[in-house]
């Protein structure tokens, strides 16, 4: 298994692995240290299926079922589907398009969930010819870069995470009724800690919608300042998907968004999945 670094701050290459095939404990311990290390990894030419995906995904932790399907229509399904073709290989309906747009803000995977999602694992089917890409950023560089006043001042701050707050953005129609009805503002915390390397990250994202107790007019700004440090051009990785494409990323400490593609045009069919974290990020200890 090689590893070789995409970008200085984060990311890494991953070549030598089948994911399609079941993965020995030694291999696989390799990949877990890798993904805590370097919190993105791809793996390119990968030949999956959905079977193989969710085999993959499940050496992980537990699998966070896909929340558009959950809290719309009450459906449990753990393969969520990002582009622009449904179950039978069909264009989906404009409002479905419109929705997702919101994908194209800043933000954690599930972080407007109490126990938010520690891993999301995307794999490429079908790729537009032009644009459709992805952007990441770390929220750990971020961290380091801060300055020792502000790393002190957000050290016990809550985010309030709401994701009809940040869908809503791209239009009322943007959610459901049932999302309204069952999709309720969470806490988590501003800082968080990587158990296993002990590094801090920002926890910010689109899906914050205030600071618990301090003025909007207050904790908008540093949001906004929050988020602008974590995505500075320069530390951005911006990613053109390939067929057979299969991208880790850890949203503990990324955040990614997607970019705008023809959906008339163009056909872009990519599967994800996501690992559930092991407990809501409120009740983490930073040391």
């Amino acid at each position: 298994m090689n590893i070789d670094p995409i970008h200085p701050e984060f990311g890494a290459r991953i070549s030598g692995v089948d994911l399609s095939q079941p993965l020995d404990d030694a291999r696989f311990a390799q990949i877990d240290e890798a993904i805590n290390r370097y919190s993105i990894l791809l793996f390119e030419d990968q030949h999956m299926n959905d079977a193989a995906h969710l085999e993959f995904t499940r050496r992980f932790g537990q699998l966070e079922e896909e929340h558009v399907s959950y809290y719309s229509r009450g459906e449990v399904t753990y393969i969520g589907r990002v582009g622009n073709i449904d179950d039978d290989g069909n264009k989906v309906s404009a409002r479905q398009i419109k929705a997702s747009t919101g994908n194209e803000m800043w933000h954690s995977d599930s972080s407007f969930r109490e126990i938010p999602a520690m891993y999301s694992m995307l794999c490429a089917y079908e790729v537009p010819d032009v644009a459709g890409e992805t952007e990441f950023a770390s929220a750990r560089a971020a961290y380091q870069r801060l300055d020792q006043t502000t790393q002190r001042q957000i050290e016990d701050m809550v985010g309030i995470h709401d994701y009809i707050f940040s869908r809503t953005k791209v239009g009322e129609d943007a959610v459901t009724e049932n999302q309204r009805t069952y999709m309720h503002p969470v806490r988590q915390r501003l800082v968080r800690q990587n158990p296993v390397t002990g590094e801090r990250n920002i926890f910010v994202g689109s899906h914050v919608k205030e600071i618990e107790g301090i003025p909007p007019e207050q904790a908008r700004p540093l949001i906004k300042r929050l988020i602008a440090e974590v995505t500075r051009p320069e530390s951005v990785y911006r990613h053109r998907w390939r067929v057979g494409d299969f991208m880790i990323w850890d949203n503990r400490c990324i955040l990614h968004r997607g970019c705008g593609y023809d959906a008339d045009k163009y056909r872009r069919r990519m599967h994800q999945t996501r690992v559930r974290g092991c407990c809501p990020s409120i009740a983490e200890s930073v040391n």
